[in-house]
């Protein structure tokens, strides 16, 4: 698997020097736009100063100070976010094989990640959505190895670098209930055996057991603590630096966030002709609800799944937001690799839905090209193509959701046998 990592490696780094000579060439830079913000946060805090006042600067603190080498060498926050593109294949791949998969599928849906162009590429142009998929991963992980301690620790980071995986608290809650306690094949085996159960039956003993199943236990209490110490301790000292505006750039700036340019939103055509008016802020409350439904009922049906149930999530949440930028697919992309063994379709459909996702995009981009770079009014197509794409968006979660088949490792096909025989 390593030859794989270092080849992932290689192909960025190779990107990464391509985009230094088209930012010393042409007009089109290569590198993003919010890597300058980094740096320019960067060199504030080497003054003394507060990152924030870069404008524009809405990130932690942390990210500036990990970015601080950018004085001596400008490309380090690149190699860095690289670096960690190239650890979330590596996780992918471990995380795969945990299941009880092949070292061949494990390879395969790793190489996905690895030589995938979209984060390839924005790793290489200086984004650091790659540290939030590594948190993400390793989360995983460590829940997966029973490392309740350390798993709370990366959660909190998660939550502190990007508000949105508080999303995953209440999945995480119940995962870490009784069957946690118990062996991985006991729990396993007993989710088949509901699973083989009629379904209007199966929804009424998983509602039953997790109204059950909601009272604290060590694990879940140990989670609480040490993720709230983490993030609290973290919020607390920042604060006490940088005041209010760490705590307005940093979270309340994604929740309150009033961006009314052109994106793939449902909603953004909506809250673009409402403009400031009072009226919009119920809007945008009420915009939540059927994102926190969905969060809710993803929860609660596939928690016993973390991978499977936070590609649910993370989907459902991003198609719905009041803002949904491509920056923002990158969220759940990096848990696609890790549900496809569960997913029972052809490679031919397979094909077919990411062709329609792509497709989907397409539509949308060309009114935003012609508004963007034409001046052209094209506001109502860019909405429609929006609307075009949630539904491509809806289709292809009902697609996944429909074929969704949990796959067993072999240590559990024992459990699996004795379950059929009764």
């Amino acid at each position: 698997m390593w030859k794989y990592c270092v080849l992932g490696l290689v192909a960025r780094l190779v990107l990464l020097l391509y985009g230094e000579w088209q930012d010393r060439t042409m007009e089109v830079k290569f590198t993003d736009v919010d890597y300058f913000v980094f740096d320019d946060a960067a060199s504030f805090v080497i003054k003394g100063q507060s990152p924030y006042d870069r404008a524009t600067y809405r990130y932690t603190p942390l990210l500036a100070f990990m970015l601080l080498p950018n004085k001596w060498f400008h490309s380090f926050g690149k190699i860095l976010f690289i670096i960690f593109d190239v650890m979330t294949g590596a996780l992918t791949y471990s995380l795969v094989s945990s299941k009880g998969h092949s070292h061949k599928t494990a390879v395969v849906c790793a190489c996905l990640w690895l030589f995938n162009p979209l984060p390839m590429a924005v790793s290489s142009r200086g984004n650091a959505e790659s540290i939030m998929s590594f948190l993400v991963l390793a989360t995983l992980q460590l829940i997966e190895n029973r490392h309740v301690f350390m798993s709370a620790v990366s959660y909190a980071l998660a939550v502190h670098f990007k508000i949105y995986p508080i999303t995953y608290a209440l999945p995480l809650y119940l995962l870490l209930g009784k069957d946690f306690e118990k062996d991985k094949i006991q729990r396993t085996a007993r989710s088949k055996f509901t699973q083989l159960k009629k379904r209007t039956r199966e929804d009424v003993l998983v509602w039953r057991e997790v109204l059950l199943d909601l009272i604290p236990n060590i694990n879940r209490l140990v989670f609480m603590l040490v993720g709230a110490t983490v993030l609290g301790g973290l919020t607390a000292v920042f604060y006490a630096w940088y005041g209010w505006q760490f705590l307005y750039e940093t979270y309340l700036y994604h929740v309150f966030r009033q961006d009314t340019r052109h994106n793939f939103s449902p909603y953004f055509y909506m809250l673009y002709l409402m403009g400031v008016a009072h009226t919009s802020t119920w809007i945008k409350i009420l915009a939540f609800l059927p994102q926190c439904l969905l969060i809710l009922t993803f929860a609660i049906k596939y928690y016993r799944d973390p991978p499977f149930c936070w590609f649910l999530i993370t989907f459902a949440f991003v198609a719905l937001n009041k803002v949904c930028t491509s920056q923002y697919f990158l969220w759940y992309l990096c848990l696609v690799p890790l549900i496809l063994p569960s997913i029972n379709i052809s490679v031919s459909r397979g094909v077919m839905l990411t062709s329609l996702w792509f497709l989907g995009q397409g539509i949308w981009l060309l009114p935003a090209y012609y508004l963007e770079f034409e001046g052209v009014n094209t506001f109502l197509y860019i909405w429609g193509a929006g609307l075009a794409f949630f539904t491509i968006n809806s289709y292809i979660l009902y697609i996944l959701i429909t074929n969704y088949r949990p796959v067993y490792s072999q240590s559990t096909s024992k459990a699996k046998l004795t379950m059929k025989v009764q």
